[in-house]
């Protein structure tokens, strides 16, 4: 599994602002913009994520993933400009 498709399975099943996947073939990071996250605590927003890909975690083709999920304001308050990184996706 590589990192596009792990950011492809993400984006079609979550409207996305930006996705920022990365890892070791193994091991993944992702950051994760949603307006869908918005209202969510933490465990809510990853069970969203972890939706997304389906069998992946279960057949060990995804071992680990960690994961930062923010909605669009909280993406913003960290000092991205959202205007800059916007790659809206739902494919």
């Amino acid at each position: 599994m590589t990192a596009n498709q792990i950011k492809t399975l993400i984006a079609a099943g979550l409207t996305c602002d930006h996705i920022d996947v990365q890892g070791d073939g193994r091991h993944w990071s992702a950051t994760i913009v949603s307006a869908a996250f918005e209202g969510q605590r933490a465990i809510a927003r990853h069970q969203r994520v972890y939706a997304t890909l389906g069998d992946k975690l279960q057949s060990d083709q995804i071992h680990a993933l960690s994961m930062k999920t923010l909605t669009p304001a909280e993406w913003a308050a960290t000092g991205h400009d959202h205007s800059l990184t916007h790659e809206r996706s739902s494919v």
